[in-house]
């Protein structure tokens, strides 16, 4: 993926997070700069715990474990973002509005991104 295509892809990522922000309580994001914050910083948690721990754990994984990590995430995320606030069943609402948008609007996981160059 190019340097724009990342820009492209975490600018969408923060307007997703800004509208999963509007649709589920206890779930806020500041402002647009929070957000692409957010969307760098759940990325960024979310490639360590995909290193960590591998494939299978990662909400790309598909599976309870996978979606309960993509909670996690956005709930440790909040405390690096300022403007940001996150209850549990905020982010356990959010890690399921966001799967459900992720269907819509897929995007590739940096695994498949790197996997698919390598080819």
């Amino acid at each position: 993926m190019t340097f724009l295509g990342h820009v492209v892809r975490f600018i969408v990522s923060a307007l997703v997070l800004m509208v999963v922000g509007w649709i589920v309580p206890q779930f806020s994001v500041g402002g647009f700069w929070s957000a692409l914050f957010l969307a760098l910083v759940i990325a960024v948690l979310g490639w360590i715990v995909e290193a960590i721990f591998g494939k299978k754990v990662t909400p790309f994984g598909r599976g309870i474990v996978g979606f309960l990590a993509s909670a996690a995430v956005i709930w440790v995320a909040q405390f690096v973002v300022s403007g940001v606030s996150v209850s549990w069943l905020g982010a356990i609402l959010a890690a399921l509005a966001i799967g459900i948008i992720d269907l819509f609007i897929p995007v590739s996981t940096p695994y498949e991104a790197g996997r698919s160059r390598n080819d």
